[in-house]
């Protein structure tokens, strides 16, 4: 029987690699890229109401609650097709930094459909949700996977892969946001163009080789991103400096993540990035599984 109210954490990820292959001729990107889900979570409560529509709150302001929020496509989508009476409340709890590079968006879409197919017992499998998923974001599928997965096409072509070795994770957001759809078209591909070697990323990983995985990190986006921001390249050397095996952005940035292998280390660094980077955001956390 359907339950009246539920609730869900939804997972932020980081991208361990990532790899722009080219531009298709419709003007979306292949790319290729490594991907793991960390425990910094949204959470989202949901409610059945009798009157139908999907009604959008959240703590942040200026956050769209219309169907420009994927959050309510992806509900509008689910109870449209399966012909769910009434409708939805969704009181969005963010948690996850904006315009990130940490799939926020993405992840809290994911997880409200995940949410409405167990509140409603629509009996969807994950690889059936994903498939409805795709349609509205290539990020989105694998936020309903999680963990650790290499990601091909588009995104939405998603295996799974030795999981990314245990450590702690430090992310760092300068008070900076980036369009993710400005920063893949200011890429520039030509034979200078970086590509970090997914390939030797999987094998190290294979191997539960974290030193090996974090000297092997990198991001294809960060060329196009750093010349102007250059607070992210300094952010990543802050992080190797004060003991962190590897240090990149995440996606399409601005957020930075760097990988330790001592967490008192990663909190000492947090501390001191609060006080070094103005307006940034800092968070100790680990791997979600």
């Amino acid at each position: 029987m359907a339950s009246e109210s539920t609730w869900i954490n939804a997972p932020a990820k980081i991208n361990i690699g990532l790899d722009v292959l080219g531009t298709r001729e419709d003007g979306y990107h292949e790319v290729r890229m490594v991907m793991q889900t960390i425990r910094l979570f949204d959470r989202l409560t949901l409610t059945r109401k009798k009157d139908p529509g999907v009604r959008l709150t959240t703590n942040l302001k200026f956050l769209p609650t219309d169907e420009n929020n994927l959050v309510v496509k992806g509900a509008k989508m689910l109870m449209k097709e399966f012909e769910i009476p009434g409708g939805l409340n969704i009181k969005l709890e963010k948690r996850i930094p904006v315009a990130a590079g940490l799939a926020g968006g993405s992840t809290d879409a994911a997880s409200a459909m995940i949410a409405i197919n167990s509140m409603y017992d629509l009996g969807l499998k994950h690889s059936q949700l994903m498939k409805r998923a795709v349609k509205l974001g290539a990020d989105i599928p694998y936020c309903i996977l999680k963990g650790t997965a290499l990601a091909e096409g588009l995104g939405e072509k998603l295996s799974t892969i030795p999981k990314f070795p245990n450590c702690t994770i430090l992310i760092v957001k300068p008070g900076i946001h980036l369009s993710t759809k400005k920063v893949y078209d200011a890429l520039v591909m030509d034979e200078n163009t970086y590509h970090p070697d997914i390939d030797a990323i999987l094998a190290a990983m294979k191997e539960s080789d974290l030193k090996g995985v974090c000297e092997l990190m990198g991001n294809t986006l960060e060329s196009v991103v750093v010349g102007e921001h250059p607070e992210i390249k300094e952010i990543e050397e802050f992080m190797l400096e004060r003991g962190a095996l590897g240090a990149i952005m995440s996606g399409s940035g601005p957020t930075v993540f760097g990988v330790y292998d001592d967490k008192d280390l990663a909190m000492k660094t947090k501390e001191e990035a609060l006080q070094k980077f103005e307006r940034s955001f800092a968070f100790v956390t680990t791997l979600y599984r």
